[in-house]
């Protein structure tokens, strides 16, 4: 092995640099081979200044630094990219220029650092030739074959820092403060966010909501005394009669964008007459220094990705399962899903947190 490729796909999530850095050590400690970064995701192959030598000097200090060095391109999808010709939009297939561009490098094997569309891509890359390893990064914890990605302990925890903080302005001002989270399709991050900060209600998108029951169980703590509530509410949440609240049209190419379901619950809820606030936590949960988890997490992924490299074992991902890397195949069919009648959900439900599912107390008889 003499050489080999890294590239940073998909949104940022803290431990990239860790990943790169551990990467860039183990292949030249270890292996004594030569390590190309790619520039903004796959685009780096076909954009001018697209490629850069990395050595131990460019990955000193990275450790504990957020964000990546090489870059993101949550959009840089080479089987459909778009591009302007004779002055109108078009979107063509540049994969096989990819595959050019990186034959002409000589790579012995490609790292891809990314969620479920950058690994997608690079399994269809391997198809057509590409030595290819996939390495699971996601701040939403929903890649099939591993049981954590790094990134999410680092949102996790911003999250539940936020929590933290919105309690006592809650308490102090008796009011409603609802907490809008990442996470589209899977609510990792509002379930661990909403039991670790103490929260009364948590919606994710697992677990489709009655806006009755969430006002209820607002009613309820009132009539107990506490006159404020505390919700963590994934961006995918949606009603069991409606749909995920888009803030952007998608298209062929570019998923919708969602956002504002934090807004449509603390609206409800103030028409119901209780104060609210609504906080949407947003990019702050990608960004900063990652945790000391996600530096340890990201670390063994990186030199164990050089390690399958060696061995010449493409089309896989490095995974973690009960605490050891493993390797697993890269094209994982199922993404990870709350469980609806795991242990946390089990054990939030014990602890009096509503999931907004609940059935809506029937009125009292001598009520008017």
């Amino acid at each position: 092995m003499k050489r080999i490729g890294i590239l940073t796909g998909g949104g940022d999530a803290p431990g990239l640099n860790a990943v790169i850095r551990a990467v860039v050590k183990t292949a030249v400690y270890e292996y004594g081979c030569e390590v190309i970064g790619i520039r903004d995701g796959y685009d780096g192959f076909i954009d001018d200044g697209g490629v850069i030598r990395l050595g131990i000097e460019e990955v000193r200090g990275l450790l504990p630094r957020g964000g990546t060095i090489l870059g993101a391109a949550n959009r840089g999808n080479p089987f459909a990219r778009k591009v302007v010709r004779n002055g109108e939009e078009v979107t063509v297939d540049v994969s096989d220029e990819i595959v050019k561009g990186i034959q002409r490098l000589a790579m012995d094997a490609l790292l891809v650092l990314g969620g479920d569309g950058t690994l997608h891509i690079a399994h269809e890359l391997f198809q057509k030739g590409v030595p290819v390893i996939g390495v699971p990064k996601t701040i939403d914890n929903d890649i099939g074959g591993t049981e954590v990605s790094f990134g999410f302990d680092t949102a996790f925890t911003t999250a539940t820092e936020a929590i933290d903080k919105l309690h006592t302005t809650a308490e102090a001002h008796h009011r409603v403060m609802v907490l809008e989270l990442m996470g589209r399709d899977a609510g990792f991050i509002a379930l661990h966010a909403g039991v670790a900060g103490g929260t009364d209600v948590i919606l994710i998108p697992e677990i489709p909501f009655k806006f009755e029951s969430v006002i209820a169980r607002v009613r309820q703590r009132v009539e107990r005394g506490y006159l404020f509530s505390i919700l963590a509410v994934s961006e995918g949440a949606k009603p069991i009669d409606g749909k995920q609240v888009i803030s952007r049209p998608g298209d062929e190419i570019y998923t919708p964008r969602l956002g504002g379901i934090g807004q449509a619950v603390g609206e409800y809820i103030e028409k119901e007459g209780f104060e609210t606030r609504v906080t949407v936590l947003g990019h702050l949960q990608r960004g900063g220094s990652p945790t000391p988890f996600d530096r340890w997490l990201a670390t063994r992924y990186g030199a164990a990705a050089v390690r399958l490299a060696a061995q010449g074992k493409y089309d896989r991902m490095v995974a973690l399962h009960a605490g050891k890397i493993v390797d697993v195949p890269l094209a994982i069919a199922e993404p990870r899903r709350v469980d609806v009648n795991g242990d946390a959900i089990i054990t939030a439900r014990g602890m009096g947190i509503s999931f907004g599912d609940e059935a809506p107390p029937r009125p009292s008889p001598n009520s008017n």
